[in-house]
């Protein structure tokens, strides 16, 4: 029954919604609060046992947390990806908010409770190398005016250069795709995903340990995907060094459209910005950031009162960003080795989590949050940990241990 109960909390949109449903679906009465008590009570055992792997983990020698476990086949390709979501903390009078200073306000949201959560995803994939790269000419949906143009109108005027760029692929026609290219990011075999409310130092050993447990470091292709956020590269550096570190190539181009298309005729600047994410796409960063340096030149240093989206400010962010992250950006070569060169799996997880947490009406206590993100985590994870936990739980409340019959 409490696995019903959990379940059912973790998997709606509130737990007035999962009582609801227990009645209807699985015949159970239980209040909206029982819902609550028990799903806290259950988080907090998860991230009791999460925190006790990690500790175990950490005081493993480096060469064995580099290595990887007894009885684990590492899998063909292993990508880790992180990125922060957003929930609402406020904790009960008296009681002191672990969290951090409150994240700006978000658009249409003035309320000082809004936090990040921290989500990680651990994916085995499968794809094959290349001699050479395996889709040189750039897709169409990526030089396609309609498709670009529409995504720059759903950026707000602040965003649109900045770091939140463009979050999503732009949507393609699969037929055309078909005619145009025939590479294909790998396929996903199995994902596991991380959650937590803890500090991003806190974060990094929660999903280091995550994927040694799959054998990730001893996987022959491995590869880390990101945005531009500092906080990504802070934690590879840290954790994943040995993985290849991939910049999103749809934040990227972001940065590229802004910035050719700043000050400029559309006419010009969409010529520039063909140009410039071909270029991107091939792998071939220093031209791109040659031609923004001149740009720059023309335009002149953006002054200390310069309005955020002026051409000035646009051109400086985009140059900044490019030079900050060329390292991360051959795209060609990551094509080759099968890799993928997209952040969308952690922004799509991101997602999910905040279909259950975020929302204006939602309010968590510090504890609530980290358990309600643990169960979702596990929910949405494809190695499915509950039905062991359930297992394990029953036998330390019962006394009993399995045992197997001699043959």
């Amino acid at each position: 029954m409490q696995a019903k109960i959990v379940y059912a909390g973790v998997t709606n949109p509130s737990y007035q919604q999962a009582s609801r449903d227990l009645a209807e679906l699985a015949e159970l009465t239980v209040s909206a609060k029982q819902v609550e008590r028990v799903t806290d009570r259950i988080g907090a055992e998860r991230c009791a046992e999460r925190d006790a792997d990690v500790k175990a983990y950490q005081a493993l020698p480096l060469v064995e947390r580099k290595g990887v476990p007894a009885g684990v086949e590492p899998p063909e390709v292993a990508v880790v990806g992180s990125d922060g979501g957003r929930m609402q903390i406020w904790e009960r009078a008296g009681k002191p908010d672990a969290a951090a200073e409150p994240l700006e306000a978000e658009a249409g949201k003035t309320g000082k409770h809004w936090r990040e959560d921290k989500i990680g995803v651990i994916l085995r994939m499968k794809s094959q190398e290349s001699a050479t790269d395996p889709c040189p000419e750039i897709p169409e949906t990526f030089v396609d005016p309609t498709k670009i143009l529409r995504l720059a109108r759903e950026l707000k005027a602040k965003t649109a250069p900045r770091e939140e760029g463009l979050r999503d692929p732009p949507d393609s026609d699969e037929s055309t795709a078909e005619r145009t290219y025939e590479w294909k990011p790998p396929e996903v075999t199995q994902r596991t995903l991380v959650a937590s409310r803890c500090c991003w130092a806190q974060f990094g050993p929660k999903l280091a340990q995550a994927a040694w447990s799959q054998g990730f470091f001893g996987a022959i292709r491995r590869a880390f995907v990101g945005d531009g956020s500092e906080n990504n590269w802070t934690l590879w550096r840290n954790y994943f060094s040995s993985f290849e570190p991939i910049l999103d190539f749809i934040h990227a181009l972001s940065y590229v459209f802004a910035a050719a298309t700043a000050g400029r005729p559309f006419t010009e600047g969409w010529s520039c910005y063909v140009r410039w994410i071909t270029w991107m796409w091939q792998g071939q960063v220093e031209p791109i950031i040659a031609e923004l340096a001149a740009r720059q030149t023309e335009l002149g240093a953006p002054t200390k009162d310069e309005a955020e989206t002026s051409p000035k400010q646009v051109v400086a962010r985009a140059l900044t960003y490019l030079q900050n992250h060329k390292d991360k950006m051959r795209y060609a070569d990551y094509r080759r080795q099968g890799l993928p060169i997209m952040s969308s799996y952690v922004e799509s997880a991101v997602k999910q989590f905040n279909f259950r947490v975020k929302g204006t009406e939602k309010f968590w206590s510090e504890a609530g949050a980290e358990g309600i993100l643990q169960l979702r985590a596990d929910d949405l994870s494809e190695d499915k940990p509950m039905p062991a936990f359930w297992q394990r739980r029953q036998n330390a409340t019962t006394g009993q241990r399995p045992y197997h019959t001699a043959a």
